[in-house]
This record gives C-alpha cells, structure tokens and sequence, in this order.
C-alpha cells in the first residue's frame, strides 16, 4: 500500500504547483478536514475525498496518521457512500469521538441527485482505526428544527462531552435569516434531543448557510468557529468568542479566522491539552485545469490556538514544522526603500519570518516566488497608516478571476508593536499571519518555478527577517 501511494506521488514530482510538506492525498480532490482524534499517541487525520477525480464529488473519507503532524502515512479509506444506503450519495462531513473506548465517528449522509437529503449517522472502528463498521440503525438524527423552514442544509456534525452527556452542533441555515448553529445532547450518540440554536445570523445575509461549526471551551471563554457559504460567493471563516452558561453562548467578540483560501476548518484536543485546527485550502482553479494537475486540495499546516487579552483568537503552526528547517538564511536589520532589493531562494518550499518596525506612515512589501525580471510574484504588504494587511499575486494577462484573489484584511498594530510576519510558501500554497492573529492564505500559480524574495518599503525598518528552505515530508 505505501509502495502503491509512493508511487502515485512521484509522478507529480515535476509539478511545481504541488506542495511538499503540507498534506494533501497521493492524487484526486480532498476538501473538508474531517475526524481529527489522537489515538493511542498516534494522530489521525480523516478528510474529504474523491478517489476518483481531481474535482468535487462521490464523497468518501480518506485516511491518514501521524507521529507528529508533520509527516504523514497514507492509509485505506476509511467510509465510503453505500448504495442504496442513507449516505449513497456521499459521506459529509464531521468529527471523531473516543466513546468508552470505541473510536466512533459521526458524519453526514447524503442522499438525493444533488445530496440535498442530509442525516447524520455513526460508524465505529476497530483498535487500529484500519477498519470502519457503520452503525445498522443510522440515521441516528434526521429531523431537522421546524425554525428553519428549509429542509436540505443541515450537516457537519460537532460533538464533544461533558461529564457524562453528548453535545452536538450542526450547521444549517434558516430561510430568509441565514446562516444558524443548533445545540443538541444525548447520552448515548444515538439518540440526540434538539435543544435550540446556539448562534443564528442578523440578517445580514439571509441566503447564507453556516457550515463546519466547531465550539469549545479555550481558556475561560467559549469559542464558536463557523465557514459561512454564500451560494457561488467565496465562502469566510468567521469565530465568536464568548460565555457559555445553562447551555446558552453568549458572544462577546467576533473575528475573522482566515481572509482567503482557507475553509472549513476543524480543531480537536490532544493529549497536551491543545487546541489544534486543520483547514482546507482551496484551490483557484478551474474544473478542467484541476483535471489536467490530477490533484486539488491541500490541508493547512495544523496552527495551535489560543486567546489574547482581549478575547482574539490567536493561531501559531505548530512546534514540530520546524523539524523541516534546513539551510538558513538571515537578514541583518535594514532600513527599506522604494528601492526592490532581491535575496536568491533556491527553493519552492520556505518558511519565512520577517519583524519589520513602521513609522506612522510605514508601509513594507515583502514578493515571494519573484520572477527574476518581476514579471510574476505574490506580495505580502502592509500599509501602517491605513492599518491594512494585503496579499495579492501579479502574474501576466490577469484575469478577473486572479483580480480577485487579492485579499485586504484590518490589522491594527499596538503602540510600539512590531508587524511580525510568518510566512509559509510551499508551491502554490502561501499561508501568511500575522502577528498571530490576522491570517490570509493564498494560492499563486506561477507560469514558471520562480524563487526569488523581493522587499521594499518606505518609511520601515526590517529588524529581522529569517528564511528556511523546508524538507519535504514525502
């Protein structure tokens, strides 16, 4: 089996685009992190999955494990849609639960032409998580709350315990309201009692449907992470933070996670007490370019999470990715210019980290994956008297699709607070946060396997910027 998927991978070895040491499967589509669980010290990761092509559908879970996060072994899949069952049509998306010992997972079953009949139901697995058993009674909920007045938007389960009660949120919608979470509880994983919405929109935007809910306690305040999906418009990862009392959340603050690619994202607990989050970074491309690279779909170098003094949530990538670091490259402190200096990069596959100090009117650039002659590149700007973080790639014969790509987000800087820049570029993967709490993640096809760092600024110092070529995890 590992020799089979070794070989799959090696066949997109000349692929620039493909990343190196961010998971994705050996071939076809993955989207939606799906059961995250450490077992038995080891780290599994399930995600959506077409076997069968690089573009969307027949969802199945796929199945990978890890020592450490980092380095990744493929395994069989995990479910797959039965015919004539209740998830024909695809397994969804949800999570993983260690039930008395029984790893146990819940999910979306999907029936109809378009999936549109959603249920959730059960599986359980054997000690070494190889072997799936779906529960004969599923679904184990179908019901959906009278208040949403629709009867097709209703998936992701979320579950978590306490003491020795089940609670589950599910993502939906409510017609001419938008997007809604419900709150539900069991004693059993079978049998779940509707209890009412935890969180539902203004108004806003009363075609929106809330998507891949997370909520869990961090610290002294609950948090609420939801991927709002707005018909064909690009979908954002938005998070409240805030009290949770007699089974009522009460949002104090909200954010927004991520400002690009990154979607549906899943946090779990491990046996360190972390709060750790995966996400699925799309793709910008077109069905028939996916088709032609053979893969789409990457999963975001998982980030810990926590929060600030002022109820943020702050994201870090994790510890054990710097295991990947080899052949560094620093910067002395500079003052910067208008004038374009350049750094020869050697690699495709970089994690950058960059402190930078603005006067009042600061601004700074920083180009990854430069052409020589500056004909294509991703920049990483930061414009200190507008307090705005900006990613955006310049490539030749841009059309709207990639105007579009640029991403402005807000990051207000603290009196005397650096810009501190992670950086993460692995092939048409870029994951940019700052300062640890303003994150946009990007995607740049570049025409050729460009590697130059460029960066400028005006009326900005770069007190430190260091640069690591990264192994790969294959």
């Amino acid at each position: 089996m590992i020799t089979q998927t070794a070989q799959v991978r090696q066949q997109f070895s000349n692929d620039f685009h493909r990343p190196t040491y961010h998971f994705l499967p050996p071939s076809n589509w993955m989207n939606d992190p799906n059961g995250l669980i450490q077992w038995q010290g080891r780290y599994h990761l399930f995600y959506q999955h077409n076997p069968d092509l690089p573009i969307w559908g027949n969802m199945h879970w796929g199945h990978a494990s890890s020592p450490d996060l980092i380095h990744w072994t493929d395994l069989p899949m995990a479910l797959a849609p039965t015919p004539g069952g209740v998830d024909e049509a695809g397994v969804f998306s949800g999570c993983a639960v260690n039930h008395n010992g029984v790893p146990t997972l819940i999910y979306t079953g999907t029936r109809g032409n378009h999936c549109e009949i959603q249920t959730q139901c059960l599986a359980t697995g054997s000690a070494d998580l190889l072997t799936w058993e779906k529960y004969a009674g599923n679904p184990v909920l179908s019901a959906m709350p009278p208040i949403t007045q629709q009867d097709r938007d209703f998936r992701d389960p979320y579950v978590w315990q306490e003491g020795d009660i089940w609670y589950m949120v599910l993502g939906s919608r409510i017609v001419g309201k938008g997007g809604a979470v419900f709150l539900y509880r069991s004693t059993d994983l079978l049998s779940w009692e509707y209890l009412h919405p935890l969180l539902t929109d203004t108004g806003q935007n009363p075609d929106g449907i809330w998507e891949c809910p997370n909520f869990f306690r961090l610290g002294e305040y609950w948090v609420l992470i939801i991927s709002g999906h707005l018909g064909s418009a690009t979908g954002e990862v938005g998070y409240f933070v805030g009290t949770y009392e007699n089974l009522h959340f009460t949002p104090l603050t909200q954010g927004v996670l991520d400002r690009g690619c990154l979607y549906a994202p899943l946090t779990f607990l491990n046996d360190q007490n972390e709060r750790i989050l995966f996400g699925w970074l799309r793709e910008w491309r077109t069905n028939d370019e996916m088709l032609g690279a053979g893969w789409s779909g990457v999963q975001a170098i998982p980030r810990l999470l926590s929060l600030d003094q002022q109820q943020r949530l702050l994201m870090t990538p994790i510890p054990a990715l710097n295991s990947l670091h080899h052949d560094a490259l620093s910067l002395a402190q500079k003052t910067l210019t208008s004038q374009v200096d350049s750094i020869a990069i050697t690699g495709h596959a970089l994690d950058i980290q960059a402190d930078l100090t603005l006067d009042a009117n600061g601004t700074c650039a920083l180009r990854v994956l430069c052409a020589p002659d500056a004909s294509e590149y991703l920049e990483v700007a930061y414009d200190m008297a507008q307090q705005q973080l900006t990613v955006r790639p310049v490539l030749p014969n841009m059309d709207d699709r990639l105007i579009g790509a640029r991403r402005d987000m807000p990051h207000a800087l603290h009196p005397n607070e650096p810009l501190q820049l992670r950086i993460l570029v692995d092939g048409s993967v870029i994951e940019v946060i700052a300062n640890e709490r303003t994150s946009i993640t990007s995607r740049f096809y570049a025409t050729q396997p460009n590697a130059q760092l460029q960066y400028s600024g005006s009326h900005a110092r770069l007190d430190k910027l260091d640069i690591w070529n990264m192994s790969s995890i294959w």
